[in-house]
């Protein structure tokens, strides 16, 4: 899997910061909020929206904070501790807790597939695995899959994936990892199939083909 662009760090960068909106309404989208593009741009504006439900303002500014924190932090390492930091700013206020490791066992909608508890020695044994692959796009969709499937978190993991994905994808000028609003439905499917059965190829060729933003030079 060869990288798809190649950009400057500070190119990859101004193309994030010039399509945050896209890419927080996407993530909103994708988390299933009653929002508009309109309306998201609104919120990030500061203007108060009273057709959206605050638990969507919530999760549109909670999204902005954790894009600020990824874009601030590129140069840090992707640890244990920068990830739980993203899901600190993706889940603030809206889940059970946030920013820590879940401690109870949960199951995912749509399929049978249970994720284990996570446990930090093995979640840094498997960030040191993702870290060996050389090629930045193929680390970014793997960790992405890694950490949908894994479920760290009590809430916020779709989110908390995407952002430290891009931080991946950022530092090595390589694009923006997003999932459109008209690819929601075909991105579920393919997810879903990931978690019952393991197997990265129903959704990683695709995911590379049809979520991945860049800036292509002449």
């Amino acid at each position: 899997m060869r990288p798809k662009y190649n950009m400057t760090v500070e190119q990859n960068i101004f193309l994030a910061k010039r399509n945050i909106v896209d890419y927080i309404y996407n993530s909103a989208k994708l988390e299933g909020c009653n929002v508009t593009f309109p309306e998201t741009y609104t919120i990030l504006e500061g203007i108060n929206v009273g057709t959206v439900a605050l638990d969507d303002i919530q999760t549109i500014l909670n999204l902005r904070e954790a894009w600020r924190f990824v874009l601030g932090g590129i140069e840090s390492p992707l640890d244990l501790s920068f990830i739980c930091k993203v899901n600190e700013c993706i889940s603030r206020n809206e889940s059970l807790q946030w920013g820590v490791l879940r401690t109870g066992k949960i199951g995912i909608s749509g399929t049978d597939y249970k994720p284990p508890l996570p446990d930090a020695g093995a979640v840094t044994g498997d960030l040191n695995s993702l870290a060996a692959i050389e090629n930045a796009t193929a680390r970014a969709i793997s960790f992405f899959l890694w950490a949908c499937r894994a479920q760290l978190f009590w809430d916020g993991n779709k989110r908390t994936a995407t952002l430290c994905a891009n931080k991946i994808l950022i530092e090595a000028g390589q694009g923006v990892l997003t999932i459109k609003d008209k690819d929601v439905t075909e991105f579920n499917k393919r997810l879903l199939d990931w978690y019952n059965t393991g197997d990265a190829s129903v959704i990683d060729a695709w995911l590379y083909d049809n979520c991945i933003d860049g800036i292509e030079f002449e």
